[in-house]
């Protein structure tokens, strides 16, 4: 009986560590459009970590898309209803504080979610500027928020990020985040 409980314990400690390990080390996934998932690198707040990916080769070179889901956090009727939500939901903050809007926001759709993106330029601490675009997508009164930065230009930056999220691997992801699984 002993032996019993302690091979319990065991296997209780060991899915523990493996959930832990699963927010940290990147999936086996395999790579799309040139994407490549590494590590979240944000510390912990009051959402459970994303996904981050790089992008290498193409006109995304050097790009990184960092994507999470926030449940509950939607305004039900309406969606993502504008820029300033954009701004406030979109996570750019987590890169730098410092982040000016470059042009008014637009529309845009990834399956059945909907919502907007908006440009940003970036004040990062090492001086150098990069471009980012922010993403909110709404579903009943969930939020799926994406951002993406990099040193080219903001308009190739987000083609590339939202390409990458139309795929059908990252949208059957996206809904998995948004259930809860």
């Amino acid at each position: 009986m002993r032996r019993a409980a302690t091979i319990a314990v065991t296997l209780i400690a060991l899915g523990a560590s493996g959930v832990g390990a699963y927010q940290l080390a990147p999936s086996s996934a395999p790579p799309s459009a040139g994407w490549r998932e590494t590590a979240w690198p944000f510390p912990r707040d009051g959402w459970p970590a994303g996904r981050a990916f790089r992008c290498e080769g193409g006109a995304c070179d050097g790009a990184e898309l960092y994507l999470r889901a926030k449940r509950g956090f939607c305004n039900c009727e309406s969606g993502v209803a504008d820029d300033d939500e954009v701004d406030r939901v979109a996570d750019i903050d987590l890169i730098t504080p410092r982040f000016t809007a470059t042009a008014q926001g637009e529309v845009v759709h990834v399956g059945e979610l909907r919502g907007r993106a908006r440009r940003y330029d970036l004040a990062i601490h090492d001086g150098a500027g990069r471009a980012a675009v922010g993403v909110a997508l709404s579903r009943r009164c969930d939020l799926f928020v994406a951002v993406a930065q990099g040193r080219g230009d903001a308009g190739a930056v987000q083609h590339a990020a939202l390409a990458f999220l139309k795929t059908r691997e990252m949208r059957t992801w996206m809904t998995a985040a948004l259930d809860g699984n």
